[in-house]
């Protein structure tokens, strides 16, 4: 069993920062890429960044600048620093993560996501 843990979402005025957090805990041997995706009210769910193991960062085009990611491989844990929020950043934000489990299974595991409100 794996799961995954987000934390630190709320309600912020425009402008204003969050830090969210995701923790992953369970049968893990390792973690590959870890990542953050969120979802607008009547919006598909879309990429925010992934890092990798190795620290390699990917970004939405229209977020660089703005959000960062990055991770703890000791703690199994990947963080998003949002910065200058905008109304449009109101959504879901969901953890992901590419898992091999101790049993030699590949998995990709979601968190069960964390509401981020942004104020104008």
């Amino acid at each position: 069993q794996v799961q995954l843990v987000e934390s630190g979402g709320g309600l912020v005025q425009a402008g204003g920062s969050l830090r969210l957090s995701c923790a992953a805990s369970g049968n893990i041997l390792r973690i590959d890429v870890m990542g953050w995706y969120r979802q607008a009210p009547g919006k598909q769910r879309e990429l925010v960044a992934t890092v990798t193991r190795n620290g390699r960062t990917n970004y939405a085009d229209s977020l660089k600048g703005r959000f960062t990611i990055s991770r703890d491989n000791d703690k199994n844990t990947v963080y998003l620093q949002m910065n200058s929020l905008k109304p449009e950043d109101t959504a879901v934000y969901y953890c992901n993560a590419d898992i091999l489990t101790t049993q030699i299974e590949d998995l990709n595991a979601w968190g069960q996501g964390t509401q981020v409100t942004v104020s104008s």
